[in-house]
């Protein structure tokens, strides 16, 4: 079974063809990425405009390479799988039209993918975990903890109410002058900083849940900033470490609850899984690695190129979905919104 999946969620355009192996998990025949990092950067984020336009004039040609990349034809694909949300309406209506075109051209099965989904099965293609599992997502849009039991049956564990993990790491790399997207500098400047310089909160931990809250660090950043300006260097690579150091106990506090709550309601996870942009942070990864061993578990973490935005992750949900006879029409409508577990989302709304 090959399936060609396409991504166009946010400032990534994607596309990447993978196969299921026979023994289980799958084999990443091509995967296209076209980064639009450089046409964001000036504006110092995402400009739904301009990603949109972006997602047009190089959606075809990387679909194409990906394709022949594969050594394939477009006949010989077994279905076509699309993004349709969550994320910015725009790049969702344009992969997904394309993916309906493609799929009504070649007749082939037409798949739907829920983009936090795809993060969600994504340790399934490079480690065939079983299920049940607990996974962390952690990106720039999303920061939530979630049993993983099958293949569309999800139950959210935890969440932020506000800002996601990674888009405070961004905020705060911006806050310090660090050139866009922030995160990933924030953890390069970390490495040369003193992590316990800048008394940080840690917020949330301790509580009995596993929500996140990450405004009130960022605001003490921002005040440990004003108290130490003008900046030099050193003082922005230590209030780096220290950030990062706050992140990753919150992190580990947030998990380690998850797993309490997962263990009491279905008994021990598989596997602790982490996905998203921010699972490529190395200090992130130790943080949950030490967490795993005390627990007795294996954390699966995917390479970095499959933990941020990638077509890879969505044509192996793709795979998933189409193994089980879950396929859908060509009217199928894009969603700027699309929870992984509808029923925490209404008792979040108070309609549960």
């Amino acid at each position: 079974m090959r399936v060609l999946g396409l991504e166009t969620t946010c400032d990534e355009t994607a596309a990447a063809v993978v196969e299921l192996k026979a023994s289980g998990g799958g084999v990443i025949l091509s995967n296209e990425i076209y980064s639009q990092t450089k046409e964001h950067a000036p504006f110092g984020g995402v400009v739904p405009e301009l990603a949109a336009r972006a997602h047009v004039e190089h959606l075809d040609v990387l679909m194409k390479r990906a394709v022949e990349g594969a050594g394939l034809r477009f006949e010989d694909l077994d279905g076509i799988a699309a993004a349709a949300g969550p994320g910015l309406i725009g790049g969702v209506m344009i992969g997904l039209t394309t993916g309906k075109v493609v799929a009504l051209a070649t007749g082939k099965p037409f798949i739907a993918v829920n983009h936090l989904e795809a993060h969600a099965l994504t340790a399934r293609l490079t480690d065939d975990v079983r299920f049940p599992y607990l996974l962390l997502l952690v990106s720039g849009g999303h920061t939530q903890l979630i049993a993983v039991k099958g293949v569309g049956d999800y139950k959210r564990l935890g969440t932020t109410i506000d800002d996601a993990v990674g888009e405070a790491f961004d905020k705060v790399g911006k806050l310090l002058g660090l050139p866009y997207p922030g995160g990933p500098h924030v953890e390069r400047k970390a490495r040369e900083g003193d992590p316990m310089r800048f008394p940080l909160p840690r917020p949330m931990v301790g509580r009995p849940n596993a929500d996140f809250s990450l405004s009130g660090l960022k605001t003490a950043v921002r005040l440990s900033v004003e108290r130490a300006a003008p900046l030099t260097q050193r003082d922005v690579a230590d209030l780096c470490a220290s950030f990062e150091a706050a992140v990753v106990d919150v992190i580990v506090d947030r998990t380690r609850m998850a797993l309490k709550a997962f263990r009491e309601d279905l008994g021990a996870p598989q596997a602790l899984v982490v996905a998203g942009g921010v699972a490529a942070n190395d200090s992130v990864r130790r943080g949950l690695l030490r967490l795993a061993q005390s627990a007795g578990l294996k954390l699966v973490t995917p390479p970095p190129a499959l933990c941020t935005d990638n077509g890879a992750m969505i044509a192996w949900a793709g795979i998933e979905r189409l193994q089980l006879g879950l396929t859908d029409d060509l009217s199928f409508a894009p969603r700027p919104r699309w929870p992984l577990d509808p029923n925490a989302e209404r008792a979040l709304n108070g309609k549960a």
